[in-house]
């Protein structure tokens, strides 16, 4: 058993043993947020602001105030505590001080639509200090990208552009790029023009996953590209703190060395952030940290919403679609998403709630299977409240961010602690309430109830479904699995015709009622 441990266990890094506490900093109104450039305050106030989180007045006192980016940050904090604008706010800030025109902010992320999400959160407040947000993601046309992205020098008339004699003077037309790897990659390795020579700022959002999936080596690329350091464009550090921070110069610091000794000035700075960050030192060393300051929320490694509730729905594993329809219509139309452990399983319960007929609540699909156009289409739909349930394999589980999703419900259970807290965190988001809901078998609780423990949650409340709703739907239940079979197999049918594997899909026709 204690070899077992000692295998298991992963040793912390130094400088994760001290991290800031940043659940101890209450939200700062803007009025009192010092060096806010008004016209920024302006901005978020149009976007419904009027202070900022805790941890965004934790990253703002780090990047603006004393610390003004002597460190790179890893910030650690529950889903929905505001980890984007935290991030985005300080750097549209810095860059502001500077009019040039280059790409001096990148943020990555994994997957296409929250890139958009975060491209939304820079393009409401840069175009108010006159700075430009351009976006590189997969599954879009990457000569429009290209467009967007880098800037043709003006010709005199009567000359014609010549693309192999220009290259020189091609530039680009954002200061920020927010993308996923693989596009990046796309435009570091074929864009003429695109360059990350002038890089100021690197943010690694989502990173646990982002260092789990090699995403074609974007990070030891980008890494080198700017290894040797900038070219004086980079926003030198403010060194004081005004006296109206207050109460703010008391958070706790590392005793560590400042300054940049061995490393190249100005440096590239990072930051990192997840609501699951991984303390595995072999993947964070893959960032090349300088000085990196931790900063998370209480001792706690895995923290879930504040104002979360999560309940147990206990069901017979034959029952278990039951068990879902009488929940959804208990919940009254209530925005609510449905997570399956797979991508399959989300398309064969999608496909069973719409044969069960007029359950008095518009349902779609988000997932994988589906072309992105489709999943955009349905993710503007549900955010407009057109749509009410959404169900979804773990595509929707990493930082989107939907205004007022009231219930997550766990078709199928988690399997690990990350996927509760990310599945979990798209309700009670910035401080709302939300309820999560876990349907399990009896003979599965246990072992549930030892997983929520790792986010020190051993609360696991009963929600009980009256049986005779249950019972209502079977007659429905019966003929409903019937042509379910009958979908599934005309899709497989039509899948293989068009030449797109379905294999998996039909296999899972053997037993609906397992989804794993």
């Amino acid at each position: 058993m204690e070899e077992l441990k000692k295998k298991n266990s992963v040793p912390l890094l130094p400088w994760m043993r001290s991290p800031v506490d940043v659940s101890l900093l209450e939200e700062c109104p803007l009025s009192l947020l010092p060096c806010l450039d008004p016209r920024l305050k302006v901005a978020l106030q149009n976007m419904g602001f009027s202070s900022l989180f805790s941890v965004q007045v934790a990253v703002w006192q780090e990047t603006i105030g004393p610390g003004s980016f002597e460190r790179d940050l890893c910030i650690n904090s529950p889903t929905g505590s505001g980890k984007t604008l935290a991030y985005a706010l300080p750097i549209v800030q810095k860059l502001s001080t500077r009019a040039v025109k280059c790409l001096r902010a990148l943020v990555v992320l994994p997957t296409r639509d929250l890139a958009l999400q975060v491209k939304e959160v820079f393009t409401a407040i840069a175009p108010a200090v006159g700075l430009s947000v351009g976006l590189a993601v997969g599954q879009s046309s990457i000569a429009d990208e290209i467009s967007e992205l880098i800037r043709r020098p003006k010709l005199e008339a009567g000359i014609c552009y010549d693309p192999e004699n220009s290259y020189q003077e091609l530039q680009s037309a954002v200061d920020i790029l927010v993308a996923t790897p693989g596009r990046l990659m796309d435009h570091i390795n074929n864009t003429k023009g695109f360059t990350l020579e002038n890089l100021c700022y690197l943010v690694v959002d989502e990173t646990d996953r982002m260092l789990r999936e090699a995403y074609q080596s974007w990070l030891p690329t980008v890494l080198q590209l700017t290894h040797s350091g900038g070219d004086g464009l980079f926003p030198q550090a403010n060194t004081f703190l005004p006296s109206t921070f207050g109460s703010l110069k008391t958070i706790k610091r590392c005793g560590v060395e400042r300054g940049f000794k061995g490393k190249p000035f100005p440096r590239l700075v990072k930051m990192v952030l997840s609501a699951t960050l991984t303390q595995d030192p072999s993947k964070l060393s893959q960032l090349d940290l300088h000085h990196p300051l931790f900063l998370t929320t209480g001792k706690q490694r895995y923290k879930l919403p504040d104002k979360l509730e999560s309940y147990k729905v206990i069901c017979d594993s034959k029952l278990k679609p039951l068990y879902l329809v009488a929940l959804l219509q208990n919940l009254g139309g209530e925005k609510c998403i449905v997570f399956t452990s797979s991508v399959e399983s989300a398309h064969r319960l999608f496909t069973l709630l719409n044969i069960f007929g007029d359950l008095k609540v518009k349902i779609k699909e988000y997932s994988g299977l589906q072309r992105q156009s489709v999943r955009s289409k349905t993710l503007k739909a549900f955010r407009e409240g057109n749509v009410q349930v959404l169900v979804s394999s773990d595509a929707m589980t990493r930082g989107m961010d939907v205004e007022g999703v009231r219930n997550v419900i766990n078709y199928d259970k988690p399997a690990y602690i990350k996927t509760y807290i990310h599945r979990a965190g798209r309700t009670a988001r910035a401080g709302q309430t939300g309820r999560c809901f876990t349907l399990l078998r009896n003979d599965e609780v246990k072992r549930f109830k030892k997983l929520l423990q790792k986010a020190d949650n051993d609360a696991l409340p009963d929600h009980s479904v009256p049986s005779s709703s249950i019972e209502s739907l079977h007659p429905v239940f019966t003929s409903a699995l019937e042509k379910l079979k009958e979908t599934i197999v005309s899709e497989a049918s039509r899948k293989r015709k068009t030449g797109f594997k379905f294999s998996r899909m039909s296999k899972g026709n053997r037993s609906y009622h397992s989804t794993k």
